[in-house]
């Protein structure tokens, strides 16, 4: 994995119903009187927050004095605030592989009556901090936390998806919650199509105990490297619009499976 490549191209593909990543934004809105009586399994599910994280920010590669600066990462570490990303050969960026998808996988759930809280506004700015981007997820009290990223392995053959989780825990939520969340979306991407990585973690999973996302997440949380972007079949497969559906079909109908 590049250093650059984990802590979208194209336009988002709907509005997102809660982008504003602050406490206020993570309030339930109230019920409409008009609104027909939900199904039992929408009523489960609806009001629940999910916390979206797409991986870095297009204008990071601008401000390296930002991006650079340590922040705290976990168990006693220190990482830079954010890092750049990694891209296709052909230069289609991973942020915004990862901003595209997020927004897609948002828009299926808010569909379904979730409230929807992402980790950056747009695909310009810089950061936020990695360490930021997880107190987005413990201030919202979410449900579950997912971070969304693409690999930049130069490795032959490298190819697949693996979703990554906080080991050993630092807290009952990093334990069977985090555990229970990394397989159920593992096991949507696989049944989506998407093969699990050769290269990294067994299984499609890969517990990890230096991402500070993770390590600092007080919710259920996980992180899924969506493929390599070096490989020339998951580059053109990510470069696609319909490929993109496809990964966020993929991760939105984990999510659901894991709330119900």
């Amino acid at each position: 994995m590049l250093l650059t490549g984990c802590q979208g191209g194209g336009a988002a593909a709907g509005t997102p119903t809660s982008v504003a990543p602050t406490s206020a934004s993570v309030s339930a809105p109230a019920a409409s009187s008009s609104s027909p009586a939900p199904s039992s399994t929408t009523t489960t599910i609806a009001a629940r927050v999910v916390v979206l994280d797409p991986g870095h920010n297009g204008g990071n590669a601008r401000n390296p004095s930002v991006i650079n600066k340590p922040v705290p990462a976990g168990r006693g570490q220190t990482k830079p605030c954010n890092t750049t990303g990694t891209a296709t050969n052909a230069g289609y960026s991973e942020h915004a592989f990862t901003w595209d998808v997020t927004q897609r996988v948002g828009a299926k759930l808010s569909a379904k009556g979730i409230r929807v809280v992402y980790t950056r506004d747009d695909d310009n700015g810089v950061g936020p901090c990695v360490n930021e981007r997880a107190a987005i997820g413990n201030r919202a009290g979410a449900a579950a936390v997912v971070s969304i990223h693409a690999d930049g392995s130069d490795s032959a053959g490298a190819h697949g998806f693996h979703v990554a989780y906080s080991n050993p825990p630092l807290n009952a939520a990093q334990g069977q919650p985090s555990i229970s969340l990394a397989q159920t979306l593992r096991d949507s991407l696989r049944s989506g199509g998407f093969a699990v990585s050769n290269y990294l973690g067994g299984n499609g999973l890969a517990p990890r105990n230096d991402l500070a996302g993770l390590n600092l997440s007080e919710r259920p949380a996980a992180l899924i490297e969506c493929g390599n972007m070096r490989d020339a079949t998951e580059a053109a497969l990510m470069s696609t619009a319909d490929g993109r559906q496809r990964y966020a079909n993929a991760i939105a109908a984990g999510v659901l499976t894991y709330l119900s």
